[in-house]
């Protein structure tokens, strides 16, 4: 594992490649290097748009190295070939949470088959490692690394490096997202006109500017005293709180959900934190609280929403679930197929992703989070 200044230098860099995106290639080139990869994309699907992305041809050498790769690339981009692939095909209905080695999910006769794996096997690319972000606006964002056909197949070591980054790729994501990957303005101005509600936040929250689509939220978002800024919901409002305090350390949980309030759609509330150079963009401004109203979608279904929201695990979400359903964890650890001692672990682990501290917090959270995404009555 690389050292932790490393580490979270890289962080760093993947939340100023929201706001700049023209960096994402040296993101995805560092995190290429950890996985030990050939290459790294972040792709944008919209039902209603074409595809973007980004690639990983950053450096001169990189570039050298996969003059055959980038074409591909391209290709993906301005093509519907893709929906012919089923490994692509299986990762955009599976929406893995974490990342996934993608050729497990196929049979032998699939990879043999696939029409854009004889493509890139032709160049030298062998195995995928993917995972999906679902963004409660209706875009999915992918993130997909791949390795030489020379390499051995991903490990867990590499996998478990990448998963220690997907929080970050899902926040920085959903910005990229919504900003249709092109660079932001020194002012939230560029996210009101991407349809984005957003406010400039300080170290200590204060609100340094705010757009017209946040301020149209005023029954469920309020300004305070010292302008200040608070969630009506309660238990919204305590994470948010958390999360501005801790906004520096990664532990902190950075979206919640909001359920409807007076006619309003239910919301996500995402506090992205601004490293760098995206820290100048926004004025020395601190952090970026951006509030993104649920919408119906076929590419957000709510398990894999529920899952995004706090970076569960498939298997730590099935716990969960089985809580909120009434079951004591005893007899959840059992239907998730673990032991009594794990189901502490795993609870333990989604108490620290959700900001709880008890199990009956945990439930109630989850319990308004269920309702986002489904039509208030």
């Amino acid at each position: 594992m690389p050292d932790d200044f490393m580490f979270g230098d890289l962080i760093d860099r993947i939340y100023e490649a929201a706001f700049l995106p023209e960096l994402w290639s040296q993101v995805l080139e560092t995190a290429a290097e950890l996985s030990g990869s050939a290459n790294g994309a972040i792709f944008v699907f919209n039902e209603n748009a074409p595809i973007r992305g980004r690639f990983s041809d950053a450096s001169p050498a990189s570039a050298e190295a996969l003059k055959h790769v980038r074409p591909l690339f391209d290709n993906f981009l301005s093509s519907d070939g893709w929906k012919l692939s089923p490994g692509i095909m299986r990762m955009y209905d599976l929406q893995p949470a974490s990342f996934v080695h993608v050729e497990s999910f196929m049979t032998p006769e699939e990879i043999a088959n696939d029409p854009q794996r004889i493509i890139a096997r032709a160049v030298g690319i062998g195995d995928n490692l993917c995972t999906a972000i679902p963004v409660p606006t209706g875009e999915l964002v992918t993130v997909v690394f791949q390795r030489w056909l020379k390499d051995p197949t991903y490990d867990r070591k590499a996998i478990d490096r990448m998963d220690a980054l997907r929080p970050h790729f899902a926040r920085a994501g959903m910005m990229a997202a919504r900003l249709r990957l092109e660079r932001a303005e020194a002012t939230v101005a560029a996210l009101q006109s991407a349809g984005l509600a957003a406010a400039v936040l300080s170290a200590s929250g204060r609100v340094l500017t705010a757009n017209a689509h946040l301020e149209q939220m005023s029954a469920a978002i309020i300004a305070t005293a010292h302008g200040g800024i608070a969630l009506a919901n309660p238990a919204a409002n305590a994470l948010l709180c958390e999360a501005i305090a801790r906004h520096r350390d990664d532990r902190a949980v950075r979206s919640i959900p909001v359920p409807g309030i007076e006619g309003q759609p239910p919301l996500v509330v995402h506090l992205l934190p601004l490293r760098r150079a995206a820290h100048d963009i926004f004025s020395g401004a601190d952090m970026v609280l951006a509030a993104t109203p649920v919408s119906a979608s076929a590419t957000v279904p709510a398990p894999s929403l529920l899952a995004g929201l706090f970076d569960l695990t498939p298997a730590e979400a099935r716990l969960a679930a089985a809580l909120c359903q009434g079951q004591p964890l005893k007899e959840a650890a059992a239907g998730a197929g673990i032991t009594f001692k794990s189901g502490r672990t795993y609870l333990e682990r989604i108490f620290a992703k959700t900001g709880t501290h008890q199990q009956s917090e945990l439930v109630a959270l989850l319990k308004s989070a269920e309702r986002i995404g489904r039509p208030e009555r």
